[in-house]
């Protein structure tokens, strides 16, 4: 466990930085310890706790999910202390940035919730404004203790001091002021004396009458009385932001002392921290905060007048592979860009706001029609969706909207921002680049693969993910040629799902980033394990993802792969499907570039089911094309898909590529495969996908006569030399 090093500073100076990873503990450090503050780390609740018990803390930055105690539990108890209950904290967090978790954070005692990774300019104007605050809530706190024990006061130091001290009779009436008081109030002492305090009270509202008021009742029964939230009304009738202590005086005096302290400063501060809570710090439009609050307020102000409004959730098409292949500084310009376009095409008094990453939303009040939004949805749409040049490189960007409109989609907050993010994706679904009302029948649909995509998270989780072997066989030879491993899900409780319903959803949530690094050491771990049984000849084919193959570090994973279960480069083959390749051809030259430089095989999956051309085959560094299962299932019976195959083949084999044909299910198949020039298939004819023991037993020489006799369930398990 970390212990705080003791350190010499002042306490709202000191800052405490709780999370249960020593890297985010170190990494926190080096951008913070540079002299303004003086920083302690705690990898724990408790450790933070025992910290504060010792020292006086200015500032906690506080991290959520611990083990033992989360960060919520210590907030609670932070707030239940006296030493602690006024101490800022500031929630840190990598957990999903929800209303609800925002919600309870605020209700823990937070005066701020950030999620990583977060501006670490941000985060330090932050942490300078709350320390301020701290320091000056601390400074009032002790004079008001120093005026709780006092009862008299030397006249030069109610003459010198810079608070505004006031000695008021029981009678209401004001007997002394002393110079800064008078400054404050633009007067003078004399324009203050014999003035009843009540008067110079602008807030709370008090009564006329005196002896009713709180600042004579506590003085009546010898108590201190605070207001930490005042106004002042001064002589040029403006109103001033203070903070009053008042105390009675020995009795004999029968007076009573009021303190005020000027707040113009620490409220200028709590304005700007509200400003920016509800900012967005790179756009400067609304963030989500702030258009939830700007949602509430005209939902309650359009209930009474009765006009109709809709909500629109924009989310950029493309705008990942910016990030991806420019870095996230191209990234941001182009969202500073988008968001001044954006601003620029609505009414002055409709609300923007980004909710974060390349998703904005829009508030259009006071609409006639519906048809209002559509147009307005087609203008935003259209604007978009031009060429953006950004480090010299033109980049097309899109956007898929989604509206909302109330009151029939939605009559809350939630709801309408819920139904409009639905519709989004139902845009998002239908081919991007345009939009969608929001229907009920999308929010079954939207359950329904919720549902599905909570599965996946916890099949990830609970490792219910699992490869098989498919045999690639050489079409004159029988030689087994290799394996394509495919990833398989056995549901614990629908059992065996489709790679057609889980895989895509794998890629549009980027959860296959979380299972990649796992398939290519998985299938590279058995190609290592099969060597003594199938020779180094052997090929594994590996799946790499759209969103695998736009990672820079795809290359490096692979090598590091190779060398650890110390294979050839050769013996593995990576399958990408042509759509992966067209959807930006510098980046997937230089990928396949790096690729052929390490070494390893790749594949076109499913060719022919894309949209490339053809004529990009020969700029592209391919080892092999395998033909999609449609054009050969039916290329017996259609002339033109027979004719699309022939084609595939003769054009590969004039660019030096290896051929598989997928899906081969029959005899016949295999002979006009064959007679055609192809080399290689996979298929039912052979084998579908098999676990690991049966691949093992899988012969290393298929007899093709035997099948044709109708022996194929020989073909497993007596392997063949």
């Amino acid at each position: 466990m970390a212990h705080p090093q003791p350190k010499q500073a002042p306490a709202a100076n000191v800052l405490l930085v709780v999370d249960d990873r020593q890297e985010n503990l170190a990494a926190m450090e080096a951008l913070l310890d540079d002299g303004e503050w003086q920083v302690r780390t705690v990898d724990s609740g408790e450790a933070a706790l025992q910290c504060l018990l010792e020292e006086e803390v200015g500032l906690v930055l506080l991290d959520v999910q611990m083990p033992r105690m989360d960060g919520f539990e210590v907030a609670r108890l932070m707030r239940s202390s006296p030493l602690t209950r006024y101490t800022p904290i500031i929630f840190i967090s990598a957990i999903a940035h929800t209303q609800d978790a925002v919600l309870r954070g605020y209700a823990s005692g937070a005066v701020d919730f950030i999620l990583k990774p977060f501006d670490p300019q941000v985060l330090r104007h932050k942490i300078q404004s709350l320390l301020a605050h701290e320091r000056n809530r601390r400074d009032l706190l002790h004079l008001s203790q120093q005026l709780d024990s006092a009862r008299a006061f030397n006249a030069s130091v109610l003459e010198n001091a810079a608070e505004g001290i006031l000695v008021v009779g029981e009678d209401g009436l004001i007997s002394f002021a002393n110079p800064a008081m008078a400054h404050m109030l633009q007067g003078t002492v004399g324009d203050l004396v014999g003035r009843p305090l009540l008067s110079l009270i602008a807030y709370p509202e008090v009564g006329g009458e005196w002896k009713l008021s709180d600042f004579y009742r506590h003085w009546k029964q010898n108590e201190t009385y605070r207001l930490h939230d005042a106004c002042l009304k001064t002589l040029g009738g403006e109103r001033l932001p203070v903070a009053l202590s008042s105390s009675p005086l020995p009795r004999l005096q029968r007076s009573m002392v009021v303190i005020a302290l000027d707040m113009s400063v620490v409220r200028q501060l709590h304005a700007q921290l509200e400003s920016q809570a509800i900012t967005d710090a790179l756009t400067g439009l609304l963030n989500r905060r702030g258009f939830h609050q700007a949602l509430e307020a005209s939902l309650a102000r359009i209930e009474r007048n009765g006009k109709r409004m809709a909500v629109l959730y924009l989310d950029l098409d493309g705008f990942k592979l910016i990030n991806d292949s420019l870095g996230h500084e191209a990234g941001d310009r182009v969202l500073r860009r988008v968001a001044e376009q954006l601003k620029n095409c609505l009414r002055p008094y409709d609300i923007l706001a980004r909710m974060g990453g390349d998703e904005f939303t829009a508030l259009l009040d006071t609409l006639d029609h519906p048809e209002d939004a559509a147009r307005v949805a087609e203008k935003l749409i259209e604007l978009v969706s031009v060429r953006h040049r950004i480090e010299g490189i033109d980049i097309t960007l899109g956007a898929s909207v989604g509206i909302a409109c109330f009151p029939e989609c939605g009559q809350s907050v939630d709801g309408l921002l819920r139904a409009a993010d639905i519709a989004m994706y139902e845009a998002k679904r239908a081919g991007r680049q345009q939009y969608r009302f929001y229907s009920p029948e999308m929010n079954g649909r939207a359950r329904s693969r919720l549902m599905l995509e909570e599965s996946l998270r916890n099949a990830i989780e609970q490792k219910d993910f699992h490869l098989v072997y498919q045999p690639q066989i050489h079409l004159e030879t029988g030689r087994l040629r290799g394996f394509e491993a495919l990833l398989r899900w056995e549901h614990r409780v629908a059992g065996t799902v489709a790679p057609n319903v889980f895989i895509p959803l794998l890629e549009e949530t980027r959860l296959i980033n979380r299972l990649g690094d796992w398939v290519l050491r998985e299938g590279a771990s058995q190609c290592s394990a099969w060597g003594a049984s199938f020779g180094q000849d052997l090929v594994i084919s590996l799946n790499v993802s759209p969103v695998q193959f736009g990672m820079p570090q795809l290359v490096d994973d692979l090598r590091r792969v190779l060398g650890e279960f110390n294979l050839r480069p050769e013996q593995l083959e990576v399958e990408v499907t042509e759509s992966a390749l067209m959807q930006d051809l510098e980046l997937t030259r230089d990928q396949l570039r790096q690729l052929r430089a390490l070494g390893v095989r790749i594949a076109i999956d499913d060719f022919g089911t894309g949209y490339s051309s053809l004529a990009y085959l020969r700029h592209f560094e391919l080892d092999t094309l395998k033909i999609d299962r449609l054009f050969i299932s039916n290329m017996l019976e259609s002339r033109r898909d027979a004719a699309v195959v022939s084609t595939i083949i003769d054009l590969s084999r004039h660019l030096g590529l290896e051929v598989i044909a997928e899906g081969v299910e029959t005899i016949a198949q295999r002979d006009w495969l064959l007679e055609h020039g192809c080399t290689f298939m996979q298929g039912f004819l052979v084998a579908p996908g098999l676990p690991v023991a049966k691949a093992e037993a899988f012969p290393r020489l298929v007899d093709w006569r035997a099948l044709r006799e109708g022996a194929a369930g020989s073909l497993l398990p007596t392997p063949s030399s």
